[in-house]
């Protein structure tokens, strides 16, 4: 792997995906988030440069998008690997993170930024390759649409879908 990229989608959810009670040993969070526009939950995901899944991880439609980063990141080793991100992860967290596990980072800086660093944006033109893989997972109207009440069975679906997209 050379290139990782990171990104995030939001899906809207149907009105009668929320209020599923929680029950059982595993009181999993629905993972809706409730704002102006509706019920919505986000996607975050990683892949590599070919646009193929790698992981990803579902939260509220309304939470940002650098701290499941980290948490993205983890799952795989990043020596020698150039992570591509947009400006939501350029915070001194992340870029610290990637740089002390050896990769390196295409991740351009926020206008407000300080010290703003130098960015390769032919690179960073590669970044279609997420939002490709998000168009086509889209393509699966029950993720376009979060029609499922609890996160598990939505996430097991997200799963059905990107190996549908792998054996394509």
């Amino acid at each position: 792997m050379e290139y990782l990229h990171i990104d995030s989608t939001a899906v809207n959810a149907h009105q009668h995906s929320a209020g599923a009670k929680q029950s059982g040993p595993a009181k999993e969070e629905n993972h809706i988030g409730r704002s102006r526009g509706g019920n919505t939950t986000k996607i975050h995901a990683l892949v590599y440069s070919l646009g193929n899944p790698i992981t990803f991880i579902l939260t509220e439609g309304n939470c940002h998008d650098s701290p499941v980063a980290l948490d993205l990141l983890k799952e795989v080793s990043l020596t020698g690997v150039n992570v591509v991100g947009d400006k939501a992860y350029g915070s001194t967290v992340i870029r610290d993170y990637i740089t002390n596990q050896g990769g390196t980072y295409t991740i351009p800086p926020r206008e407000s930024a300080l010290a703003p660093w130098t960015v390769d944006w032919w690179v960073y033109k590669e970044r279609h390759s997420i939002e490709c893989f998000f168009n086509r997972l889209k393509h699966f109207r029950r993720v376009a649409t979060r029609y499922d009440k609890t996160a598990y069975v939505f996430r097991t679906f997200i799963h059905v879908a990107a190996i549908l997209l792998l054996l394509r």
